[in-house]
């Protein structure tokens, strides 16, 4: 059992609870009170999902409940893995409405602008805050869906001002099977889109700790449907990543693939391209969108914890002392946390600045879907909490 922070507007719990019951129900005493408007929640697979979706809809009845499964857990405690991190939402301080996206491949922007009208009547009715300025939306993918960026596309066109961000369901790291939560049950090729109303101070933020490098790659043959690169320069694209890394193609693996990203410069910025895998006939799959003509930059690590604890602070001197930070942190984030020793300190901050939230297959903000980022949002305190 772990412990629960009983914060004003929001509660934050976690469970280890392997029996999905028993953790759905440990959950609801620590999260349920008088006001409870929606909860949130981010869980390993190794729970049993048939089960626990309704264990969930069930322990929490009457209140709506979305999320996702997750590649590493963040709760009150830091990182953590095998768990359900969840934090509950009160309906005094926020308006929220969700809605669940089937097919993605058809997803339209009449689909997404009816979509988003729906959820703002809703905030709207509930009277808490004007919509402007008060109002930012949540996005959870199925993590090998490979459509995210239409979705995001498509959904940012109808949010307008309206700062959006989210993250791509994971699995452990077992890239098989990733899922999306609605409606008491967990969804695979499927989206989740929560538009979150408040009359609090929040700040929406993303950043990444990866620096250029002078190599550029040519992609010279590429399946945008499958984010798989065939060529790169002109030869195969994984002799030619292994030689520029330094490696033999059988030594290419997570671990290289998360310490030596490859980016695309886009209006003077980069934007990290993360490779998933080697396949036999030597092609690289990418968990970011990938198209023929494009170049590729090589990137290379620079402060992970810094990069974090710059934006996390900047938004605190926005926002005020935190109430909560829900974040979106990628996996290959984590492992290099791990891979290079920083995991404890990087857990220790989140810790110390209440961050919630998971491990991601892909992160979204304001309509782009990009790797090895952290995005999320800081909302501050209610003003006669001191």
């Amino acid at each position: 059992m772990k412990p629960v922070s009983q914060l004003p507007a929001v509660r934050v719990a976690s469970s280890s609870v392997r029996e999905p019951e028993l953790a759905a129900a440990e959950l609801a005493r620590r999260l349920e009170h008088d006001n409870l408007g929606c909860v949130l929640f981010f869980c390993s697979v190794e729970y049993d999902l048939q089960k626990l979706g309704p264990a969930l809809q069930k322990a929490f009845s009457g209140v709506r409940v979305y999320g996702c499964t997750s590649a590493g857990e963040i709760t009150e405690q830091g990182y953590d893995r095998g768990c359900i991190s969840a934090i509950g939402f009160d309906a005094r301080y926020f308006a929220i409405d969700c809605a669940l996206i089937r097919q993605l491949d058809r997803f339209t922007l009449q689909d997404a602008q009816g979509v988003i009208d729906q959820m703002l009547t809703t905030c709207r009715d509930a009277n808490l805050a004007p919509v402007k300025g008060n109002t930012f939306a949540i996005t959870l993918l199925d993590g090998l869906s490979s459509r995210e960026e239409l979705v995001l596309a498509t959904l940012n066109a109808a949010l307008g001002t309206i700062p959006q961000f989210g993250g791509s369901a994971g699995d452990d790291e077992r890239l098989a099977d990733t899922h999306v939560y609605y409606d008491g049950e967990f969804h695979c090729g499927a989206a989740t889109v929560m538009l979150v109303n408040t009359p609090l101070d929040f700040r929406v933020f993303s950043t990444h700790h990866m620096e250029p490098l002078d190599e550029k790659l040519v992609v010279t043959r590429a399946c945008p449907q499958s984010r798989t690169v065939y060529e790169l320069n002109a030869e195969p694209a994984a002799d030619v990543y292994a030689r520029m890394v330094g490696v033999s193609p059988e030594q290419l693996d997570r671990k290289v693939f998360a310490l030596r990203p490859l980016g695309v410069c886009v209006g003077g910025n980069y934007f990290v391209r993360s490779i998933q895998r080697v396949n036999p006939d030597g092609s690289l799959t990418f968990y970011c969108a990938v198209e023929t003509g494009i170049v590729m930059t090589a990137m290379a690590p620079g402060s992970l914890l810094d990069s974090v604890r710059t934006q996390i602070e900047a938004s605190e001197r926005v926002v005020g002392t935190p109430l909560v930070t829900l974040g979106c942190d990628c996996f290959l984030r984590r492992l290099e946390a791990e891979l290079t020793g920083q995991s404890d300190a990087v857990s220790e901050f989140l810790k110390a600045h209440r961050v919630v939230g998971f491990n991601t297959y892909g992160e979204q903000f304001n309509g782009m879907h990009i790797n090895q980022t952290f995005t999320g949002v800081v909302i501050g305190r209610p003003e006669f909490i001191t």
